[in-house]
């Protein structure tokens, strides 16, 4: 018992040592992505839905921009048939998240984020660009239509509070996320966490898929977190990353009235990052 106890409060002061150095890094990430998202959302909009048959490629390139409800805004273009169900995958398989704040703030290095970032947006295109030429489906003329696009981003409240909201969030669930993995880091111990894993690398993937699905912050901050802490490959995170389209499934749900499409594109998306990984784990991806 004394043993655990150790173990907790050495967790916590790990924990929030880190934590509270990450603090500055949060903000000024999230205030300059603030920024990004009050001066260029709609013109995105606008350019993706005129983009016609080279969706998929606009799609994946501006999917990387890290805005404030962009996946879900998409996902309201995409059912009112504005863009083809081929830019939504590139959308949602490129969608950076809250992948991008975390490393910047954890002080890696450029070349390793702009390779996960330009994967995610190869990756997005190319299956964004196949999905398309199967189904032979073209983007209709139809005016844009208002859906409900902030889903929880307090984007409304100007750049400043916007940004203090999502670094106030964000470190508290970092906090949480990261207490809980080195308490059981310290219970378990890193060789017996790391060699549960590792000797199941496609099972890594498959666990990472599936926890990229929850559609908010928590999964990709769950899944950086535990690359950074060496108990998942590069490939297993790209599979948690690349499933994860932020709240831009449950807004495609809300809106998309095809429940059948929609759980077909939500299977679909999870099949494709847990392939996606187990293929970068073979040819040795890393960053």
């Amino acid at each position: 018992m004394h043993e655990i106890l150790h173990i907790f409060l050495h967790a916590l002061e790990h924990t929030l040592k880190d934590g509270i150095s990450l603090l500055p890094f949060l903000f000024l990430t999230y205030f300059l992505m603030e920024l990004i998202e009050h001066t260029s959302k709609d013109k995105a909009k606008a350019f993706i839905s005129s983009s016609g048959r080279f969706g998929p490629l606009v799609g994946g390139v501006l999917g990387t921009i890290p805005q404030c409800g962009f996946s879900a805004a998409i996902a309201g273009l995409y059912s009112g048939r504005v863009i083809t169900l081929g830019t939504l995958f590139a959308i949602f398989l490129s969608t950076s998240d809250e992948m991008l704040p975390i490393m910047i703030s954890n002080k890696f290095p450029v070349s390793s984020v702009v390779t996960v970032i330009v994967t995610k947006a190869l990756i997005g295109a190319v299956v964004g660009f196949l999905v398309d030429l199967i189904l032979k489906r073209r983007s209709n003329a139809e005016h844009i239509t208002h859906v409900c696009e902030d889903e929880g981003c307090h984007c409304e409240n100007g750049v400043l509070r916007s940004a203090l909201h999502h670094t106030l969030s964000v470190f508290l669930f970092i906090f949480a996320v990261g207490f809980i993995l080195e308490a059981v880091i310290g219970i378990l111990g890193e060789d017996l966490l790391a060699s549960l894993i590792s000797g199941a690398p496609v099972i890594s993937n498959i666990v990472t898929a599936t926890i990229g699905l929850i559609p908010n912050c928590a999964a990709s901050v769950v899944i950086t977190e535990l690359y950074i802490e060496g108990i998942i490959s590069a490939g297993a995170m790209m599979s948690g990353l690349l499933v994860g389209a932020g709240m831009g499934t449950l807004v495609l749900f809300r809106t998309n009235k095809n429940l059948k499409e929609n759980l077909l594109i939500l299977l679909s998306l999870w099949t494709i990052g847990a392939l996606a990984g187990v293929l970068l784990d073979t040819v040795g991806f890393h960053i």
